[in-house]
């Protein structure tokens, strides 16, 4: 074999190995943060910490679904929580705003 048909032959398996990577890594399932802030879902006093006015630390939150009070939830579920105030959101809201 003369070096034309080396180096043809060496990128053809480099592509080969490349598609072959390729297809290996989108059959991979994306990978989740294991927990999320979620705002406006949080109950009175059960916030995780600060966020604003009210919110000074854990468990201070005033009222139930304050918007600018958030909690630790599994990764990909905050915007499925839903309250008499709407979704959870990655966010955080402003809570004179309803």
């Amino acid at each position: 074999m003369n070096n034309r048909h080396i180096t043809a032959l060496a990128m053809t398996l480099a592509f080969a190995a490349g598609m072959a990577h390729a297809e290996d890594q989108a059959k991979k399932p994306e990978v989740k943060a294991s927990v999320e802030k979620c705002w406006g879902v949080a109950k009175a006093g059960q916030n995780d910490c600060s966020a604003g006015p009210g919110t000074i630390c854990a468990g201070t939150a005033k009222a139930d679904y304050q918007k600018n009070a958030w909690v630790n939830v599994p990764g990909g579920t905050c915007t499925s929580i839903k309250t008499p105030r709407g979704h959870g959101t990655l966010t955080q809201l402003d809570p004179k705003r309803s």
